[in-house]
């Protein structure tokens, strides 16, 4: 029996939780509705109950530390302007904390009496954010302003004794500061060394709130969970993630409880304990966790146990809970599989993929093929019969290669609906990590800035070579899809080398870096022009690097899709590369949504979205 799209695209996720004061409720995310909405549950297996309403999604749920009641956050037709509320879990009452549809407001978190909240905004100033305290009862206008920022800020929770706020500071994606926020004089007071290209993330309060633990890669190469002690004191290492990157910690800052992850390959390795001193962890059994990938861990009352979300290629996204010490996990949600048996889905296999190398010695002119020195990994995913290694072989199976975005992004083992569908139905799917890509360290991440952005476009293409060789691949039919960055990406894979791409899908991608840079949300911009390069300096490289500059090279079938209320990559970008590609004399196909934005939430918009590509790819694939 087959499944349509339909199907694949009903199976549910749920994320995000959190435990409530008394540490009996849950409360987390599910998208049964179609969109992801706040739901609670009571115990594992029970039957949940729906919380919120909405034809909007949900962007977080957090349970107050005192009362039982949650903090949410919610957009309107996929702008990012998220809006806060505060729902009652006994009547269900839901109460409008904030009253600025203009601007975005980023959570930081509930004061430990649960009186106050943090968050930063950009009301003042739509290209920086400030931050913010407000009193649970107010509402509407009713937040002080504490801070006026200057860039990027964002907030990582209350000290145990309320008065101060942690202050993250992004200048990109790999270079931050962080900040403490001292609520009774207002001083702002800088904890980093005045170094670029150091990430900071991740913080959390120690339990005597003297020092923070995050992850760091200052002097290394990959991160690793360090403290930072706020009496001026070094950046110390706690544990070294070795080759790999410590992806992030959770921490209770009462019982030195914790929980931190190192990123394998794109596999989660978990590490549950608690400080046996400043810098020294005891560590408890690990967690017994399907799927392969684990994330989001919110600690209960005590820190006698954590929920988690899970998932993998075969698992769908699931809460966990999990008890500290023992390590024994038991999935509280049971997140629906549409009625398709968790049996059908399939596995895929980590792959490395030769490029060329990272010397200099990179290909002489856009056409030239690339030569060996760099390995880009990816993931393969192969029809029922086939096996990466070449067994099972037939030599005529389709390969859709799907980039992410970011471009600091990584793809990992998660599950993926609309992989598992196309796999269905015969088609491969492989996702390469390119150049450029997070996960692998900060070398690896930096290779394709600025003047190099075009070397990722020649690792894709090492990509297609390699699949063109597989022996279960026909060479023939071999599509590229992705979104956002991953959108410039299948842009440019068609203009760069538009012999290798039997098709080509554009989802909310960038076009021409000038105009997209123009026309981004002011608060993105300066972020964007790190990663990307400024106008101001770098305009001829970007529009050299432009796939609009180059439509006429387009020889695949090409579908755009994007979203009318993207701030990011407005909408713009898709009007642009659909006219120029068209009169080119190529299948052009293009589909805007009215009440979406960077990317399609809405159940019905996505089954419309993805069963066009299915048709799409059908046809040309």
């Amino acid at each position: 029996m087959s499944y349509d799209i339909e199907r694949y695209l009903n199976v549910r996720k749920a994320y995000g939780a959190s435990f409530g004061p008394d540490g009996e409720r849950l409360a987390f995310l599910l998208d049964t509705t179609g969109v992801p909405q706040v739901w609670t549950l009571d115990a594992p297996g029970a039957w949940p109950e729906q919380r919120t309403f909405s034809d909007e999604r949900v962007t977080f749920a957090s349970w107050s530390p005192e009362r039982a009641e949650l903090a949410f956050g919610m957009d309107e037709g996929g702008n990012e302007r998220t809006q806060l509320f505060r729902l009652d879990a006994d009547d269900g009452t839901v109460t409008p904390l904030t009253a600025t549809p203009d601007a975005k407001h980023r959570w930081g978190g509930w004061s430990h009496d649960g009186e106050r909240f943090a968050f930063a905004s950009n009301r003042r100033d739509e290209s920086v954010f400030d931050v913010y305290v407000q009193g649970r009862d107010e509402t509407g206008d009713g937040a002080t302003l504490v801070h006026e920022g200057d860039g990027w800020l964002s907030l990582a929770g209350w000290s145990p004794d309320d008065d101060r706020l942690i202050v993250h500071e992004a200048h990109s994606s790999f270079d931050h500061d962080l900040h403490v926020l001292h609520l009774d004089s207002g001083e702002l007071e800088h904890l980093t060394a005045d170094t670029d290209d150091v990430r900071y993330g991740s913080p959390e309060w120690g339990p005597e709130g003297d020092a923070l633990y995050l992850v760091s890669d200052a002097g290394s190469d990959t991160t690793y969970l360090a403290r930072l002690p706020l009496d001026g004191g070094d950046l110390a290492v706690v544990e070294d993630g070795g080759e790999w990157n410590v992806g992030g910690v959770a921490l209770d800052d009462e019982t030195g409880r914790l929980a931190y992850s190192r990123n394998v390959d794109g596999y989660t390795d978990l590490t549950v304990g608690e400080l046996a001193g400043p810098a020294e962890i005891e560590t408890f059994p690990e967690p017994d966790l399907p799927g392969g990938v684990c994330g989001g861990v919110s600690f209960g009352p005590d820190a006698e146990r954590f929920s988690i979300t899970v998932n993998g290629d075969t698992v769908n996204p699931n809460v966990f809970v999990v008890d500290v010490e023992s390590g024994d996990a038991e999935r509280w949600t049971d997140a629906p599989t549409a009625g398709i048996p968790r049996e059908r889905f399939r596995e895929s296999e980590l792959v490395h993929v030769e490029s060329f190398g990272v010397d200099g010695r990179r290909p002489s002119d856009r056409g030239a093929e690339s030569h060996g020195g760099l390995e880009v990994p990816g993931f393969l995913t192969l029809p029922d019969g086939a096996e990466a290694d070449g067994a099972g072989a037939s030599g005529d199976i389709p390969v859709v290669v799907d980039i992410h975005g970011g471009p600091a992004s990584q793809r990992r083992p998660s599950f993926y609906g609309v992989k598992q569908y196309l796999v269905d139905r015969g088609f491969g799917v492989f996702e390469p990590n390119v150049r450029g890509s997070s996960g692998y360290g900060r070398d690896y991440a930096a290779l394709d800035d600025v003047e190099k952005r075009m070397d990722s476009v020649a690792d894709a293409k090492a990509c297609a070579d390699w699949l063109a060789d597989h022996p279960a691949v026909d060479p023939d039919r071999i599509a590229v899809m992705g979104g956002s960055y991953g959108g410039f990406m299948v842009l440019a894979c068609l203009t760069e080398y538009p012999e290798r791409w039997a098709a080509g899908v554009d989802i909310v991608g960038i076009a021409n870096f000038v105009t997209f840079l123009e026309n981004t949300g002011e608060w993105r911009r300066s972020l964007r022009e790190a990663e990307y390069g400024s106008l101001d300096e770098d305009r001829d490289l970007l529009e050299s690097i432009s796939p609009i500059h180059r439509a006429d090279r387009i020889a695949a079938p090409l579908f755009v899709l994007h979203g009318e209320n993207d701030p990011r990559v407005p909408v713009g970008e898709a009007e642009q590369i659909v006219e120029e590609a068209r009169e080119g004399g190529v299948p052009v196909r293009k589909l805007i949504f009215e009440d979406e934005g960077h990317g399609f939430t809405k159940l019905g918009n996505r089954i419309e979205a993805y069963s066009a590509i299915a048709e799409f790819l059908d046809e040309h694939v």
